[in-house]
């Protein structure tokens, strides 16, 4: 049996894509699990996700005191998932 290129490259992408996802509900949801994304440890999560969820704050609005610009992120990310994985 074997595996054939643009499979393991599907593959790939659909898990970095996860990965990316976990990242950022792990920066969501960080402040409530007291970890500290300026400690050297953890930061490059912030590193990696912040750019991302700068620009989608800049499209989406608060709704209230809750940032809605992580989860909008999320479900991007899936549909961008969804999506590529489909199409191949």
């Amino acid at each position: 049996m074997t595996i054939s290129a643009g499979a393991m490259i599907v593959a790939a992408l659909y898990s970095g894509i996860t990965l990316y996802m976990l990242l950022v509900l792990v920066r969501w949801f960080g402040p409530f699990l007291e970890l500290d994304f300026y400690d050297t440890r953890l930061r490059w999560i912030a590193r990696a996700v912040d750019p991302l969820l700068r620009a989608v704050r800049g499209v989406v609005p608060p709704i209230g005191p809750m940032d809605a610009a992580p989860l909008v992120t999320v479900l991007l990310l899936w549909f961008v998932r969804t999506v590529a994985v489909g199409a191949v």
